[in-house]
């Protein structure tokens, strides 16, 4: 049994509830699907948290827009500043102490997918791990899209990226986290794509932060409450962020 976590988006108070959870049943192996930083008002602490806890973490957008300048070209003002204030937070100067310098190398040198047995784990998509979306709504009218997404898996393609935790299975079937129930079981030598959801700045309407935990075959998400408050303040009390990345957690939108 292992937990799998995406999107924390530099939101430490979501991020500590989310571990204390994952204690609560006593799963020591995590794996994080990447966006670690980005938006969020306390990326030194997040990432020294992931280095601590994940047994494996991946690229996501957003540490390869802190590490590569040009990948931030295409995100939303919004976005972008909140990148350009955090790569000021982590990137390393001249006189920089062992433990920046080490923030700083496990974020560049992260591995854009990994695989554990039949699943593959990657941010975005297998075929453009760090950017591409794989979206509920756009299944119906791009199925070969899909078709080839699935084909890169031999059971669970586990993704984040969009903050909407949904299941795509290899019918092209797509369920969201309500019509699921909240768990999903695959049948033997099934395919599904499993977005994860994000637990640093949801997406699907419910403030809470989600993530997942994996048993055998058998995938349940978890909703964990957290100080949204908490951060909220956090956003506001730095000038270089905008006040708009704290409504969206008020909203889960």
């Amino acid at each position: 049994m292992y937990a799998v976590i995406s999107d924390i988006h530099a939101n430490l108070a979501a991020l500590e509830a989310v571990l204390r959870d994952i204690d609560a049943q006593k799963i020591e192996d995590v794996v994080c699907l990447g966006d670690v930083v980005g938006y969020g008002p306390d990326p030194l602490r997040c990432v020294d948290l992931i280095m601590e806890r994940c047994d494996v973490t991946v690229m996501g957008n957003h540490e390869e827009a802190l590490v590569q300048r040009a990948a931030a070209y295409g995100f939303h003002a919004i976005a972008r500043d909140a990148i350009d204030w955090t790569r000021d937070q982590l990137e390393p100067g001249f006189f920089s102490s062992p433990l920046v310098r080490r923030r700083w190398e496990f974020v560049r040198d992260l591995p854009l997918r990994w695989q554990r047995g039949p699943d593959v784990f990657v941010h975005g998509s297998p075929r453009h791990p760090t950017s591409e979306y794989l979206l509920a709504n756009e299944v119906s009218w791009n199925p070969a899209k899909y078709e080839e997404v699935l084909s890169a898996t031999d059971r669970f393609l586990f993704v984040g990226h969009t903050h909407q935790p949904c299941v795509i299975d290899q019918d092209l079937a797509v369920k969201t986290l309500g019509e699921l129930g909240g768990v999903y079981s695959g049948p033997a030598g099934r395919r599904a794509v499993v977005n994860v959801g994000s637990v640093g700045q949801p997406r699907d309407h419910d403030p809470r932060a989600c993530y997942v935990v994996v048993d055998d075959d058998r995938i349940t998400w978890r909703r964990v409450p957290y100080d949204v408050p908490a951060t909220v303040s956090r956003i506001h009390a730095i000038d270089r962020l905008d006040d708009r990345l704290a409504k969206r957690l008020e909203a889960g939108t």
